[in-house]
This record gives C-alpha cells, structure tokens and sequence, in this order.
C-alpha cells in the first residue's frame, strides 16, 4: 500500500474565538516570527492531506467532532519547548489538557495517516505557539515576564477548522467543524 499524501500546507487547527486575540496577538507581534504565516491556534494535525484531497477526509473528521461536545477552555500559563540550548518556543497551555488530547486523538483516529503530532516521544502535547527565544536563560526570563502580567483567557471550544496556505499566503480557514451533534 502506497504511503499518503501530506502536506504542510494543510492542517486541521483549534482556533480561539476571535475576541480573545488581542493579548495573543500583542505578544506574538513581539515574539513569534511565524505571526504573518499563522492565526493563533492549536495544532491538532499536521502536516495533513493536500488541498484537493480534504473533501474525502470530512465525512470521517465531521463524525468525530460530532461525537464530542464543546467545552470551556482557558490559556492560563506559559510552558517552554527547549528544542537545543540556543532555540526554543514559548507557549500557552490549552486547559484542560485532556479535553484537547481527547479531541487530537479522535481526529487522529479519523485520519489515522496523519499521526505526525503524536509522534513526538511524550506523545501529543496541545499548545499555541506564541513566540521563539534563544538560550533557555532568555526564555525563561520572557517567560516569567509574561506570566507577571498575563491574564488567563477562558472560552468555549466548540470548532475546529481546517486551514491551507497557497504559494507564501498565510493560512486561511477552509472549513469549520462543529463539536456536538448537529
């Protein structure tokens, strides 16, 4: 059997609701390089089937939303991904954790060829990127800076969506998916 096809251009994301934006955002103008390429947003698959070929997968995805419900959901605190001792990525939490690991994992088992965001060794970790630092030292302080100020964000989840890029355009919500029956 032939490997699928992916691509990095495609992804199925969470998106926070646009009215909680603003503090994201302010931080990422300031931090995070890939804020012109990206909405705020947690990575739930990725890299995902090229643009021609998402009609096929909705049938599945649609039906694995539709069986869970929507949720609260809150960006309290700040973690670090240290990737070597000069790159890291700063980001917020999405709570609860399982809730978003419940939905990664039924979307997985929807698509189950496109694992990459489980296959990392502590399996899948929800997160909304905010920004990249250097040395640990560095992101450790703008860490503690942020968290000095920062307000926790609470709002429902209630969609995903798929989003795609063409050429260097940024991404752009193809198709949203609604938690819940109906």
């Amino acid at each position: 059997m032939a490997n699928p096809a992916w691509t990095h251009r495609t992804a199925v994301v969470f998106i926070p609701p646009t009215e909680v934006w603003p503090p994201i955002q302010a931080i990422r103008r300031e931090h995070d390089r890939q804020i012109q390429r990206w909405m705020p947003h947690v990575t739930l698959l990725y890299p995902f089937a090229p643009r021609d070929e998402l009609p096929k997968h909705l049938p599945a995805l649609e039906a694995a939303c539709a069986a869970l419900s929507p949720f609260e959901a809150s960006l309290a605190s700040f973690h670090v991904f240290q990737h070597r001792s000069d790159r890291s990525t700063l980001w917020l939490a999405p709570e609860p954790r399982e809730a978003f690991t419940r939905l990664q994992a039924a979307l997985q088992a929807a698509a189950p060829d496109y694992a990459h965001t489980s296959r990392f060794s502590g399996g899948f970790t929800p997160h909304l990127s905010v920004g990249q630092s250097g040395s640990a030292e560095q992101v450790s302080a703008l860490r503690a800076q942020l968290s000095e100020t920062w307000t926790p964000l609470v709002f429902q989840a209630a969609e995903v969506s798929l989003i795609a890029r063409e050429g260097n355009r940024p991404f752009e919500v193809v198709r949203t998916l609604r938690l819940g029956p109906g």
